[in-house]
């Protein structure tokens, strides 16, 4: 099944039709309108899109060198299952890579920043609030980017997100989780206070603390939903 906004989603985006069909499908996977393990069959995703076979062949081509689709000659493209191993090593090199990035930006950050950062905050107070877990869950991705992106180094702060997809699928399932989103905004706000008074040292510490957590919640979703899940 195909969601019905697909090609709407398409004709709103800029950029060569390749890129589009490439941008709305991975949307779709990262956010599990289209869920793990689902077969991508070419002639529906060609019909929803309003496109031909040759952009959608190139979308799931790179799509599947990003670990996001598994394309099986011969027989079915699926979206890529979750692996409880993958999701603890992207949460050791995200974490890794975060606090090295919070305490630099700590030190060095601006006025303009700091005030980017506290107008995300607000934002995700807003959301929390009217309970829109999916928009918590963009503004919280938000938050993050936006600390990668002030260390300066895009190189780093693209990398880093390329780290982090599938644990971006994994931690879509933790939305509904009632109470959650306080405790988020509760851990990012220490960080942006550590950030306010340029204490790297606080600053990682806070960090660390906020992401160490993550596998803990995210190990019992293999059970909750073992058809996302590969066999092990």
């Amino acid at each position: 099944m195909v969601a019905d906004n697909l090609g709407m989603d398409i004709d709103s985006l800029d950029g060569p039709l390749g890129h589009r069909v490439y941008s709305v499908l991975r949307n779709g996977i990262l956010d599990l309108t289209f869920p793990p393990g689902m077969v991508l069959r070419k002639a529906a995703l060609c019909e929803q899109l309003g496109v031909s076979r040759s952009p959608v062949a190139e979308a799931l081509g790179k799509l599947s060198s990003e670990g996001l689709v598994d394309i099986i000659p011969q027989s079915a493209t699926r979206v890529s299952q979750l692996s409880l191993g993958e999701l603890r090593e992207e949460s050791f090199l995200r974490e890794a890579v975060e606090v090295a990035a919070v305490a630099k930006v700590a030190i060095e950050r601006t006025d303009e920043q700091l005030t980017r950062l506290s107008r995300n905050m607000r934002l995700q107070a807003l959301l929390a609030e009217d309970h829109d877990y999916q928009g918590f869950f963009e503004a919280d991705v938000d938050f993050h980017a936006l600390i990668m992106e002030f260390t300066g180094y895009p190189k780093v702060a693209a990398a880093a997100g390329q780290l982090s997809l599938q644990l971006r699928r994994a931690r879509m399932l933790l939305l509904p989780k009632e109470g959650r989103s306080d405790e988020t905004l509760q851990e990012h706000q220490a960080i942006l206070d550590a950030i306010r008074h340029q204490d790297p040292v606080t600053a990682r510490k806070a960090m660390s603390a906020h992401l160490g957590q993550l596998i803990t919640r995210l190990a019992p979703l293999e059970q909750q939903h073992p058809t996302y899940f590969r066999s092990t």
